[in-house]
């Protein structure tokens, strides 16, 4: 995939102040609206809620052919916009892409926060076979209480909302893979350099704690979550308990742990040199999280 290639990219944008982009999972946009809707309400945030082409009918070009590419696109677009200090949430195979970006940054992401996400392999803690599976049973699955899965109405869609479903499924597959897995991600997320928070929802039976907590162990200071009475859309089943980690992990009298030379970076100028070796400096994190 070429990274300067224009992508025609479906946003939609809400709220204003520090920039937030949401990235969503195979569910689609639709899982991430409420939410992206919720953190404009709440807080001081401009919120960037982008459709992977391919899902709900967009147009991909076939050069966008996997998580990667996408990672590389979304990198783009954060240039192409001018945006820096952005937060970027992703959630399932949008924290796949958010862990991908990590590791693109130069300077633009303040923050990383991946939601249940998939992408990495885990030796005794494998993914679920997603395409196995019937709606009922990912709903089954993917929530502490199935009845709140959108997919618990599943034999009630319409023609319209079985042939979306269907497709969206198709774009994961060329994404992510059947899989959902790049055995090489776990070893390079420790080149990552953004302040990231990894945080599970502990009924998720898509990907298991004991995932995201190798998940979180990957990425050097990373900081894990456990969000209880949730599943593998914690966004969407428990917003509220997920709006609080992430303003927590974002407010800098709450979490020392973000870095100076993170800061640096994100206030230089893409090209400039950023500071050499690992975070060492406790600092002020510019943040989206003040209430408002």
């Amino acid at each position: 995939m070429n990274a300067t290639a224009p992508v025609p990219f479906t946003v939609d944008e809400t709220g204003s102040g520090l920039p937030v982009l949401l990235l969503h999972g195979g569910a689609g946009p639709a899982s991430m609206r409420p939410f992206a809707a919720l953190l404009a309400e709440r807080h001081s945030a401009r919120v960037l809620l982008p459709t992977h082409p391919g899902f709900d009918g967009t147009p991909r070009p076939a050069t966008l052919d996997g998580i990667r590419a996408l990672a590389a696109a979304y990198t783009a677009l954060l240039a192409e916009r001018g945006l820096t200090g952005v937060t970027v949430v992703g959630n399932s195979i949008g924290g796949w892409i958010a862990a991908e970006m990590g590791l693109l940054d130069e300077g633009r992401i303040a923050a990383s926060v991946i939601l249940n996400g998939v992408g990495i392999t885990v030796p005794g803690h494998p993914l679920a076979d997603f395409f196995a599976l019937r709606p009922d049973e990912v709903a089954a699955l993917s929530f502490h209480d199935p009845a709140r899965s959108p997919l618990a109405a599943a034999d009630r869609f319409t023609q319209v909302q079985r042939a979306t479903m269907a497709a969206n499924r198709e774009a994961l597959s060329t994404y992510a893979g059947r899989e959902m897995a790049d055995p090489t991600l776990a070893g390079r997320l420790a080149a990552t350099r953004v302040p990231t928070l990894v945080a599970w929802g502990t009924a998720d039976r898509i990907a298991s704690l004991g995932y995201g907590e190798a998940y979180a162990a990957a990425i050097p200071g990373a900081v894990f979550r456990r969000l209880a009475d949730t599943g593998h859309l914690p966004q969407l089943e428990t917003p509220e308990t997920v709006l609080a980690a992430v303003a927590e992990f974002t407010t800098p009298s709450k979490n020392p742990s973000f870095q100076l030379d993170s800061i640096i970076g994100n206030l230089l100028p893409p090209e400039a040199p950023r500071p050499a070796g690992p975070p060492s400096w406790p600092g002020v994190h510019p943040c989206w999280c003040q209430a408002r």
